[in-house]
């Protein structure tokens, strides 16, 4: 029976509002769009695959408005870069060749900050032929202006005469490929209509597809993110009634959905680093204020990956011993929390100084990120007793009792020959932490001052940056008899991304540091278990890089089962529950 359009509006309306409103539950993908003879356009394959996906289509419009793009990301879950004209050579440093085609001046700038900033805040990004394209170029690498002119050898014929929703070539994917798991298939029949393609693949990606000819026809991210772009056009085959690239858009609508719920689990869940090193870097003129390159940890980079609250430490490498040795220890932890404080200062409409755990979430509530203080190694109190009490008085929350090499208070994991333990004076230090409300921190400790220090602390202690020796051998991380003497004091062991202490044979990677904190959680359990990034202090790892990044990491806690209360807990909750301890028995 045919059906007709109704055009009882009241009715309609009465039906979408039968039912009491719930949540939005579908991702919203960002569709960027074309434009000619001041027309915005977007063929339908693209919002009618995104819509089958189950994902909301929202059309991104060309702008010359650059400053609406940060609001607009904020806005979405998902980025599908549609395809179109030509990519501007000028935009990639070249000159036009002769058989450059049709190029759009209304998209290129834009789209190519739209990849950058996107990429930026982790937001999944699916390219289609052009947009592959643009992914490509925004993010580092180069593309062919024209394959038949620049490309030695034979190649096939990429630009087909047949209807878009059929199929002209195949493809080959790579076996181990994300691409290959999604669509499930090793070899694919895809359609083409094209006379670019990549050249060099952008850093951060790998091939996943490639033609009989070599010509390269899908990359996808190497970082664990949510990155795949394809030379063909999926989008088509959907007007054919043919689902067979489905797999792709429920793949970004699943990715999308993964990002959606991540963003509102940090929405109201606080989330801290425990350890990071920037203030290494104040000799180099940093900018705070800026997405400095030089630095890991900066207020964009917090801002992109959804982080409230760090706490900067007073690194001092250990030194000579002497009585000037001492003082000048003493004087330089001095200087640096200063500076954080200056900085802070410079910058206080979006970052303050927190010193409890209340502070954090009142910034967190006033939409301003937090700093705490920390002082990496005991050589910054010298030998002189009071000087715990006056850096807790001006705002220390923990002190790490040792670096690399022994001290007046403790040995070391490193460099300690002698198997030093905590000495008479490291007693009184603990014992004056204690009193004073510090928090103290085992990481870098030797293992006999680390169960010394068990022994003689009433409160709980930590490790902010330190991983397990079951997983990797290295002095520097704890053993299981450590992690669970840890819990059993009522403490926490923070996972440190420093590559060394989470793989000895390869350069470390996001699923090594997941693998580490579940390990801490199997012979701990959640509530022992927490991140020390060691960002700016060598920490970073591939897919958690820097702070931008943190909100991956979410992800794959996610992916693992964490619930929502145990996220909350390995994000700061088992820490401030720690430091609240510590300071209310003060």
């Amino acid at each position: 029976m045919k059906t007709y359009q109704s055009f009882d509006i009241q009715s309609d309306f009465n039906s979408l509002h039968n039912r009491l409103p719930s949540q939005r539950q579908q991702p919203i993908i960002g569709i960027t769009a074309n434009v000619s003879d001041g027309n915005v356009s977007l063929l339908p394959g693209y919002y009618k695959s995104i819509i089958k996906a189950g994902g909301i289509p929202m059309v991104i419009p060309p702008s010359d408005d650059m400053s609406i793009i940060a609001g607009l990301l904020d806005s979405v879950d998902g980025i599908l870069l549609s395809g179109g004209a030509d990519i501007n050579p000028l935009f990639m440093g070249e000159e036009p060749v002769n058989e450059l085609h049709n190029i759009n001046p209304y998209r290129d700038r834009q789209e190519l900050l739209i990849v950058k900033m996107a990429a930026n805040r982790q937001i999944p990004i699916f390219g289609i032929c052009r947009g592959l394209q643009v992914m490509n170029v925004a993010l580092g690498g180069t593309i062919y202006q024209d394959i038949y002119s620049q490309i030695d050898g034979k190649l096939i014929k990429h630009s087909q005469d047949l209807d878009r929703a059929y199929a002209s070539h195949l493809v080959n994917l790579e076996e181990d490929s994300m691409l290959s798991q999604i669509i499930n298939a090793t070899t694919l029949p895809v359609n083409s209509f094209h006379h670019q393609a990549i050249k060099d693949v952008a850093p951060g990606f790998k091939v996943c597809a490639i033609a009989s000819d070599g010509v390269i026809e899908a990359i996808e991210s190497t970082e664990y993110k949510s990155m795949i772009g394809v030379q063909w056009h999926p989008e088509c085959f959907i007007l054919n009634n043919d689902e067979c690239m489905m797999p792709l858009f429920d793949w970004l609508i699943g990715e999308a959905s993964s990002f959606k719920k991540a963003k509102r689990i940090h929405e109201k869940t606080l989330i801290m680093d425990t350890h990071c090193d920037t203030p290494m870097f104040f000799n180099q003129n940093i900018k705070f204020e800026t997405r400095d390159p030089k630095i890991k940890v900066d207020l964009h980079k917090m801002y992109e990956g959804r982080q409230d609250a760090t706490i900067m430490v007073a690194y001092l490498e250990q030194k000579e011993r002497t009585e000037e040795g001492l003082l000048a220890a003493t004087a330089k932890a001095d200087r640096i929390l200063n500076e954080i404080e200056r900085m802070v200062a410079c910058n206080c409409t979006h970052v303050d100084i927190a010193y409890t755990p209340s502070d954090l979430y009142r910034l967190k509530g006033e939409g301003k990120k937090s700093i705490m203080l920390g002082i990496e190694n005991g050589y910054a109190i010298g030998k002189d007793i009071s000087n715990v009490e006056r850096f807790r008085n001006r705002g220390v929350v923990y002190m790490t009792l040792c670096h690399n090499g022994n001290n007046d208070i403790c040995g070391s994991a490193r460099y300690n020959e002698d198997n030093a333990g905590v000495s008479l004076f490291g007693e009184q230090v603990i014992k004056e932490m204690n009193r004073t409300g510090m928090m103290v921190d085992l990481s870098h400790s030797g293992e006999r001052s680390f169960y010394d220090t068990l022994d003689i602390s009433t409160m709980p202690v930590v490790c902010s940056h330190s991983s397990c020796r079951s997983l990797c051998d290295h002095p520097r991380n704890l053993t299981d008899e450590q992690i669970k003497a840890i819990s059993r004091k009522g403490g926490v062991v923070q996972i440190c991304l420093y590559s060394g202490f989470l793989c000895s044979d390869r350069e470390a990677n996001i699923l090594d540091a997941i693998e580490h904190l579940n390990y801490v959680v199997s012979i701990a359990g959640v509530d022992h278990v927490g991140i020390g990034t060691d960002f700016d202090g060598d920490g970073g790892i591939i897919g958690c890089n820097d702070s931008s990044e943190l909100i991956n990491f979410t992800r794959k806690l996610m992916k693992e089962r964490y619930s929502e209360e145990d996220i909350r807990k390995i994000w700061g909750g088992n820490f401030l529950r720690v430091m609240e301890i510590v300071q209310k028995k003060a």
